[in-house]
Formats: structure tokens, sequence, C-alpha cells
């Protein structure tokens, strides 16, 4: 058993293939998943995993070059927004509508517990060299 990092084996094992450009969407309980992308759902109540503690998480484990996230998230949920421009000050913001288009196109999507709107981002792989 791993004793650091991502415990959940499912999402270990899915973060181990992704590959550069490959995009990861990080959603509240309220986003619609896209069929297609591997789902890994971490949620098991209102609010439990935040999406605070899966993005840390997340960041933790992934070279991220670069993320998406709704325009809507400045206005609704200004933590998350906070969050969002904390960890990447180069933000693309997309109306939200685009960012589920674009989120037929991840490979791997990471269900939180988070129950308040907007709290979405679709993160795009680097390489750590």
């Amino acid at each position: 058993m791993k004793k650091a990092g991502i415990l959940n084996r499912h999402l270990s094992g899915a973060l181990a293939e992704l590959g550069h450009g490959d995009g990861v969407l990080v959603c509240d309980v309220g986003m619609p998943v896209p069929a297609g992308p591997r789902v890994v759902d971490l949620a098991f109540r209102a609010g439990v995993p935040s999406f605070a503690e899966v993005v840390d998480g997340l960041l933790a484990e992934l070279v991220v070059e670069g993320a998406t996230a709704a325009t809507e998230v400045r206005e609704a949920n200004a933590e998350a927004a906070a969050l969002l421009d904390g960890h990447f000050p180069a933000l693309r913001l997309v109306p939200h509508e685009r960012l589920k288009e674009l989120s037929a196109g991840a490979r791997l999507v990471v269900r939180t517990g988070e129950a308040r709107p907007y709290a979405n981002v679709l993160l795009r792989c680097g390489v750590f060299f």
C-alpha cells in the first residue's frame, strides 16, 4: 500500500496513464459528466471531498501546463475563483457551455463532492522535463 500521495487506486492509476496534452476535468457534483472519458468519482457527500482538496492533491501529482474554467466562476463562486487564480495565473476563462463542450475531449474526469456552482476546471497536462 502506498504511504504517500494519492491513495485512491483508481485515481492513482488513471494519473499514471496521462501524457502530455491530455485533459483532466475536475468537477463539482453538478457538472454533467461527458460520455467517453474515464471517470473517477470521489464524491462521498455534499462538500466531501472539496474542490480545493482535490485540485491541491492533483497538483501535487501532475505537471499542468494550462487550465480552463468557466467565466461564471468569478461572480458565482469567489472561493473557487480565488483558488484557481492562485494556482493558475494564466487561467483561461470561457463560457460555461463552452467548458462543457471542451470537457468532452478530456481523457479523465475527477468528480469531487463540491456542491457550489462552477467549481470546475479543465487541466492540460504538461511534462516534467
